[in-house]
Protein backbone atom coordinates (compact mmCIF):
# COMPACT_ATOMS: atom_id res chain seq x y z
CA UNK A 1 0.00 0.00 0.00
CA UNK A 2 1.29 3.45 -0.84
CA UNK A 3 -0.06 6.50 1.21
CA UNK A 4 -2.73 5.14 2.71
CA UNK A 5 -2.61 4.75 6.05
CA UNK A 6 -1.31 7.95 6.70
CA UNK A 7 -5.01 9.16 6.03
CA UNK A 8 -5.94 7.49 8.80
CA UNK A 9 -5.92 8.21 12.43
CA UNK A 10 -4.42 5.23 14.21
CA UNK A 11 -7.69 3.41 15.35
CA UNK A 12 -9.12 3.15 11.56
CA UNK A 13 -5.51 2.42 10.44
CA UNK A 14 -5.40 -0.58 12.84
CA UNK A 15 -8.78 -1.87 11.31
CA UNK A 16 -7.32 -1.77 7.73
CA UNK A 17 -4.14 -3.46 9.19
CA UNK A 18 -6.42 -5.95 10.78
CA UNK A 19 -8.18 -6.87 7.55
CA UNK A 20 -5.27 -7.14 5.65
CA UNK A 21 -3.93 -9.43 8.01
CA UNK A 22 -6.69 -11.76 7.95
CA UNK A 23 -6.52 -12.06 4.35
CA UNK A 24 -2.69 -13.11 4.22
CA UNK A 25 -1.19 -16.16 4.50
CA UNK A 26 1.55 -17.29 6.64
CA UNK A 27 4.78 -16.52 4.42
CA UNK A 28 2.96 -12.98 3.30
CA UNK A 29 4.63 -9.64 3.73
CA UNK A 30 2.89 -6.15 4.14
CA UNK A 31 4.83 -3.70 1.90
CA UNK A 32 4.13 -0.21 2.65
CA UNK A 33 5.18 3.10 0.98
CA UNK A 34 5.04 5.47 3.88
CA UNK A 35 6.69 8.52 5.14
CA UNK A 36 8.46 7.96 8.98
CA UNK A 37 8.91 10.77 10.36
CA UNK A 38 12.82 11.71 11.62
CA UNK A 39 13.98 12.08 15.15
CA UNK A 40 14.53 16.09 16.45
CA UNK A 41 14.13 18.86 15.14
CA UNK A 42 15.58 19.00 12.02
CA UNK A 43 13.65 20.46 8.92
CA UNK A 44 11.74 17.34 7.43
CA UNK A 45 9.42 17.31 4.54
CA UNK A 46 7.69 14.55 6.97
CA UNK A 47 7.25 16.98 9.52
CA UNK A 48 5.18 19.20 7.34
CA UNK A 49 3.14 16.38 5.68
CA UNK A 50 2.61 15.56 9.18
CA UNK A 51 1.20 19.22 9.87
CA UNK A 52 -0.90 19.19 6.65
CA UNK A 53 -2.09 15.92 7.48
CA UNK A 54 -3.36 16.74 10.93
CA UNK A 55 -5.07 19.94 9.73
CA UNK A 56 -7.02 18.77 7.26
CA UNK A 57 -8.30 15.28 7.57
CA UNK A 58 -7.06 14.37 11.42
CA UNK A 59 -4.74 11.82 10.09
CA UNK A 60 -0.96 11.78 10.66
CA UNK A 61 2.53 10.90 9.26
CA UNK A 62 4.09 8.36 12.28
CA UNK A 63 7.56 7.71 13.57
CA UNK A 64 9.31 4.11 13.95
CA UNK A 65 7.87 3.47 17.29
CA UNK A 66 4.24 4.54 15.72
CA UNK A 67 4.78 2.30 13.30
CA UNK A 68 6.12 -0.70 15.62
CA UNK A 69 2.94 0.18 17.74
CA UNK A 70 0.20 0.46 14.91
CA UNK A 71 1.42 -2.64 13.03
CA UNK A 72 1.57 -4.99 16.49
CA UNK A 73 -1.95 -3.75 16.65
CA UNK A 74 -2.99 -4.91 13.14
CA UNK A 75 -1.07 -8.24 13.79
CA UNK A 76 2.04 -7.70 12.32
CA UNK A 77 5.62 -7.53 13.42
CA UNK A 78 7.98 -4.38 11.45
CA UNK A 79 10.98 -6.40 9.55
CA UNK A 80 12.46 -3.75 8.17
CA UNK A 81 12.12 0.16 7.19
CA UNK A 82 14.46 1.03 4.20
CA UNK A 83 14.66 4.93 3.15
CA UNK A 84 14.47 6.18 0.06
CA UNK A 85 14.43 9.72 -1.49
CA UNK A 86 10.77 10.12 -0.80
CA UNK A 87 8.70 8.00 1.32
CA UNK A 88 9.87 4.88 3.26
CA UNK A 89 9.85 0.96 2.38
CA UNK A 90 8.20 -0.50 5.38
CA UNK A 91 7.91 -4.15 5.59
CA UNK A 92 6.05 -6.12 8.13
CA UNK A 93 5.23 -10.52 8.40
CA UNK A 94 2.01 -11.46 9.96
CA UNK A 95 2.85 -12.17 13.76
CA UNK A 96 2.84 -15.44 14.92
Amino acid sequence: MASVLHDWDDERATRILSTCRRAMARGSRLILFEAVLAPGTEPDLAKLMDLHMMVLFGAKERTRADWERLLEGGGFVLTRIVPTPSLAWIEASPAS
